[in-house]
C-alpha cells in the first residue's frame, strides 16, 4: 500500500485528508510539526508528502529546503491557506512539486497527488523495458534511470524539472504553448498560471544550457511558447 505523509497541525484538516486518502487506498501517516515531518521524510518510503506551509517550530518551506538539500526527491505538495502568488511560486522554486490552497476539495487533493506521482509510477512500469535514451546534442536524457547528463556529466533536476524536460524531449521541434505544458506536465487545471511554466523553464535552462542567457536547447518562440531541440 502506498504511504502518504500528511503534515498539518490543524486536527480538522488532518481528519479530512486522512479519511479521504484512506478511502482512496493510501496508507496515511501524520506529523504535526516541522521537525517531526523532517525526521519522517528522511526515514523514507513515502509515495507523496502533503506539507502544510505554516507549521510549529519549522515551516513547510524550510522542511522542503532541507529535504531537497539531502537529495530526497519524494514528491511534495505544499498546502497553504495563503493565496498570494509569492508563496506559491517561492514554494515551487525551492523544490516543492505542487501546491494546493485551503479550502480544497478531497477530489482536488487526490488529483494533485496523481499528477505529481506519475513519474514514480512510470518508473515502475518501465523497469522491465529496454533502456530509453534521448540524445540531443551534448544532452543525454535517460528516461528509465531518470538521469540527465551534459557532456557525460550528471545534472541534478527536481522531479518536476525532469518530467518537464522529458515532455519536451518527446516532442522535439514542436512549439508548445504554456497551457499545453500545464496540462501535459502538471495534469491539472491551473487556471492559466503560466508563470509556473516560465519559472520551471528558467530553472531548466540554468541547469542544462551552457549559456542560459543564450539557450541552444530550450528556446522561446515569442508569442507562442517554447521549443526544445538542438
Amino acid at each position: 500500500m502506498k504511504r502518504v505523509l500528511v503534515v498539518d497541525d490543524e486536527p480538522s484538516i488532518v481528519t479530512l485528508l486522512q479519511y479521504n486518502l484512506e478511502q482512496a487506498g493510501y496508507a496515511v501517516e501524520i506529523a504535526t510539526d516541522g521537525p517531526k515531518a523532517l525526521a519522517k521524510i528522511r526515514e523514507g518510503g513515502y509515495f507523496c508528502v502533503l506539507l502544510d506551509l505554516m507549521l510549529p517550530e519549522l515551516d513547510g518551506i524550510e522542511v522542503t529546503k532541507q529535504v531537497r538539500r539531502d537529495g530526497i526527491q519524494t514528491p511534495i505538495i505544499i498546502v497553504t491557506a495563503k493565496g498570494e502568488e509569492f508563496d506559491r511560486v517561492f514554494g515551487l522554486e525551492i523544490g516543492a512539486d505542487d501546491y494546493i490552497t485551503k479550502p480544497f476539495s478531497p477530489r482536488e487533493v487526490l488529483a494533485r497527488i496523481k499528477a505529481v506521482t506519475r513519474r514514480s509510477e512510470r518508473t515502475a512500469v518501465t523497469q522491465k523495458e529496454p533502456d530509453r535514451l534521448v540524445q540531443v546534442g551534448a544532452l543525454t536524457i535517460d528516461e528509465d534511470r531518470l538521469q540527465v547528463k551534459r557532456d557525460d556529466k550528471p545534472i541534478a533536476l527536481t522531479p518536476k524539472e525532469f518530467e518537464l524536460l522529458d515532455y519536451f524531449a518527446e516532442r522535439q521541434g514542436r512549439v508548445l504553448d504554456r497551457d499545453t505544458l500545464l496540462n501535459g506536465v502538471w495534469g491539472f487545471n491551473y487556471a492559466g498560471d503560466s508563470r509556473m511554466v516560465d519559472m520551471h523553464v528558467s530553472h531548466l535552462r540554468e541547469k542544462i544550457e551552457p549559456d542560459p542567457k543564450h539557450p541552444q536547447y530550450l528556446k522561446t518562440v515569442r508569442g507562442f511558447g517554447y521549443q526544445f531541440g538542438e
